[in-house]
């Protein structure tokens, strides 16, 4: 029977989306793990920069669906997890296929190289779906191959898509613009999204390098802008783009300690990499040539019909999904 590569790589594709930009300063990536008879074992993604990544949690997850009692369940550092594979596979993936989204890495850093497991575990099969542009971790492929692990390269447009962020800031810097609306395209009216959609975006302003909020939006709405309902409350630094420099310091988002607070009209010279702009349409308005990207949260919680589009900022929808059974969030990229 043939094997359809797309199909179990787009359900890595997939588990991926669920964690892009958290991951930062690393890539979203995600894979699966397939038995002989093409039974789905595991699919993974890599949740955190510094925990394991993808392949490894997939391999571990996969470990555990042959040996449920395993005491690998317990491990949750990377190194750990590969020495246990190493040592106890038991040559049990030789019949299995990997499908990753991106190059497994070649390189020992904060956790260690992907390719080299896979090697040493013998599989049968890697399929990726596209190269790693990062010149640190790029080689992986050589690697399979020169193990004659069967290893091929898709070429994934929806992989490369995946990607866009990383390879973005890796080149030069990544702006994206973060927005929550009605069905009908208003976002007045206090909170519009649920704790679940209050939850991711908290857990994305402890990985930015600086958060730009309209100086109007600081005035009228009072906001904290910290990362209060993640685990690690790490707020951002925030610039407020506004002509006029005189705040209210009472304000909350001035109490927060460890961050840098500016307030400047002019944002033509940002050198942070990885940046998130928060508001309405108004700062969109004036900023959305410098953005790459574009972060929706769409609530559902009521019934209106939708009539938004954002085609007149030559933005374009890449990818969607369902964070709840109310919150869609959608990525949009800049058409060039």
């Amino acid at each position: 029977m043939e094997v359809d590569y797309n199909f179990f790589l787009s359900l890595a594709i997939k588990e991926a989306w669920k964690y892009q930009l958290v991951t930062y300063p690393n890539p979203a990536v995600g894979a699966v793990v397939v038995d002989k008879n093409n039974n789905i074992l595991s699919i993974e993604a890599h949740k955190n920069a510094g925990e394991p990544h993808a392949e490894v949690l997939a391999l571990k997850s996969a470990y555990l669906k042959l040996f449920p009692q395993s005491n690998i369940a317990q491990l949750t550092n990377s190194f750990d997890i590969h020495n246990f594979l190493l040592r106890y596979h038991n040559d049990i993936f030789c019949d299995c296929f990997l499908y990753v989204t991106l190059e497994p890495c070649n390189h020992i850093g904060k956790t260690p190289s992907c390719a080299n497991l896979i090697k040493n575990l013998k599989l049968k099969k890697v399929i990726i779906g596209t190269k790693d542009t990062n010149q640190l971790a790029t080689g992986g492929i050589n690697t399979l191959q020169n193990a004659n692990i069967n290893t091929i390269l898709l070429d994934s447009k929806d992989a490369l898509e995946l990607l866009y962020p990383f390879a973005k800031w890796q080149k030069d810097r990544f702006h994206f613009f973060k927005l929550a609306i009605k069905p009908n395209g208003k976002c007045d009216g206090g909170y519009i999204t649920t704790q679940d959609s209050l939850n991711l975006v908290h857990h994305i302003r402890t990985k930015l390098d600086l958060l730009i909020i309209g100086g109007n939006t600081v005035r009228i709405d009072r906001p904290t802008l910290d990362s209060r309902f993640n685990k690690i409350n790490k707020p951002p630094n925030i610039l407020i783009y506004s002509t006029q420099k005189d705040f209210d310091h009472t304000i909350p988002l001035f109490q927060v300690p460890n961050r840098k607070v500016t307030i400047t009209n002019d944002i033509s010279n940002i050198k942070e990499k990885f940046v998130m702009y928060e508001g309405g349409y108004n700062l969109l308005d004036k900023v959305y040539q410098n953005i790459d990207y574009f972060m929706l949260f769409v609530s559902h919680k009521d019934s209106s019909a939708t009539s938004y589009s954002f085609d007149k900022y030559n933005f374009k929808k890449v990818y969607s999904y369902f964070l709840n059974k109310y919150d869609e969030i959608i990525f949009l990229n800049k058409q060039f």
